[in-house]
């Protein structure tokens, strides 16, 4: 059975630490959420982009 979610390792952009963020591999083409950073709690944008084959992450501050 393959997991719902994979990990993807990405920096906070507010304190820099390097975080995990599960992402289901299967969804929208794109798409855009608010999550806390487990460190230091602050809110970032989550920019998913998926195709057939891979996804990319990228993570905003939510003050940008």
């Amino acid at each position: 059975m393959q997991p719902f979610a994979e990990a993807a390792t990405q920096q906070c952009p507010y304190c820099g630490e390097e975080v995990e963020v599960d992402v289901d591999p299967i969804g929208a083409s794109a798409e855009r959420y608010i999550e806390d950073c487990p460190v230091c709690c602050r809110p970032w944008t989550v920019n998913v982009v998926r195709d057939e084959e891979a996804f990319s992450i990228t993570l905003g501050r939510d003050d940008d």
